[in-house]
């Protein structure tokens, strides 16, 4: 079953296919992959490959979705829910095209993507891993409620932990 969230300015939606040259174009900006710990994507073809082998829709029923400016149409990053086997928790991921930042679309967002959490998939908690030096992503997590919970080691980084619980 696929779900589509909407808020005043946004749409989420599954990520596909289609999306590969707006994937690439967010994946491959040194600014957005800055704290990621992830490597730059190098090709639209293979944006292409990843989106068509993501998994977590299939095996969870969820996972990050596309982040449409809805008035637009275009898709400026992506936010949603993953599970991380590892430490056996859902994790918030967001990452939007810097012409979007400081606009409150990861804050509306990830509101959106909380209340599906806890609403519709019954979730008790969820996490968020920030690297420390990412002060705009730790205030979303704060805007959105979310409190620190000490620090973890995850992916050969060491990153903050914060949560949030289902009822507060």
């Amino acid at each position: 079953m696929q779900h589509v969230l909407r808020t005043d300015r946004l749409t989420l939606r599954e990520l596909g296919e289609q999306d590969a040259v707006a994937f690439h174009a967010l994946n491959s900006d040194p600014e957005v992959m800055r704290y990621t710990g992830e490597p730059l994507s190098n090709s639209v073809e293979e944006a292409r490959r990843r989106l068509r082998e993501y998994p977590d829709y299939r095996e969870r029923g969820y996972g990050r979705w596309a982040l449409v400016l809805t008035e637009e149409q275009r898709v400026i990053g992506f936010n949603g829910l993953k599970f991380l086997p590892e430490l056996g928790e859902t994790d918030i991921g967001f990452r939007l095209l810097p012409a979007y930042w400081g606009k409150g679309l990861a804050t509306e967002s990830s509101r959106a993507v909380i209340r599906f959490g806890f609403e519709v998939l019954g979730l008790a908690r969820i996490l968020g891993l920030v690297l420390p030096e990412n002060a705009r992503s730790i205030r979303v997590l704060e805007k959105i409620g979310m409190r620190r919970s000490g620090d973890v080691d995850y992916e050969g980084l060491r990153a903050q932990r914060w949560v949030i619980e289902s009822g507060g």
